[in-house]
């Protein structure tokens, strides 16, 4: 099924276990490893990868041994908790590899997450999880965060900021890259360490790069 953007940032932020899979894909790859990671991180918790239950593979080495796919969706894990199956790279050419997964999924087993570049509405793995009765498929644009993206991140950094600095986040968003405006978040975040009072223009000016 399509997962339209609107749709997405709830489904990222409480995404539902008993999905079979989710394609993630878009020609910025930042933007497409920073919501992939937000949602494994919603989907599996914080210890999965100490836990063993997620399991990564890029898509060229699923292409030279395709049952290890199927094997990790099928594996039993030590420790409870929802499990996911982590393709990085996707392309047509692992696709009936995608495919025989996505059919032989049950439920219980490993979610099945893939990551990909732009893909053509006549890619085969777009159709295989679009065409999916559950499973999404969700474009990432050039977009940068808006409004509400940029208040969840300072939620989850337990962070509130005054509303001169709330717009001048908005408009940092708009310069800086993704990654560079996470960064900047999470050095926002170590230098209120132990301030409570509200991000304000100087907390923003002593973070933010001097150039952009």
């Amino acid at each position: 099924m399509k997962l339209t953007p609107r749709d997405s940032k709830p489904y990222f932020a409480r995404p539902d276990p008993a999905r079979t899979g989710l394609l993630i894909y878009g020609s910025d790859a930042m933007r497409v490893a920073l919501k992939r990671q937000e949602f494994l991180k919603n989907l599996l918790g914080a210890n999965a990868e100490e836990e063993m239950r997620l399991s990564r593979m890029p898509a060229g080495e699923l292409r030279r041994d395709p049952a290890m796919l199927l094997d990790a969706i099928k594996a039993v894990g030590f420790f409870p908790g929802p499990r996911a199956a982590l393709v990085e790279e996707a392309n047509d050419n692992i696709a009936k590899i995608l495919l025989d997964a996505l059919k032989d999924w049950q439920p219980g087993d490993a979610q099945i997450i893939v990551t990909a570049g732009d893909l053509k509405k006549t890619s085969k793995v777009l159709k295989a999880f679009e065409s999916h009765p559950n499973a999404y498929a969700t474009a990432i644009y050039d977009n940068p965060p808006d409004r509400a993206e940029i208040e969840q991140m300072l939620k989850d950094a337990g962070l509130t900021p005054e509303a001169d600095a709330m717009a001048a986040l908005s408009d940092l968003a708009r310069t800086l890259d993704p990654g560079d405006f996470r960064q900047t978040l999470e050095k926002i975040t170590l230098y209120k360490l132990g301030d409570s009072t509200p991000i304000g223009l100087e907390d923003i000016a002593a973070c933010a790069p001097t150039s952009t």
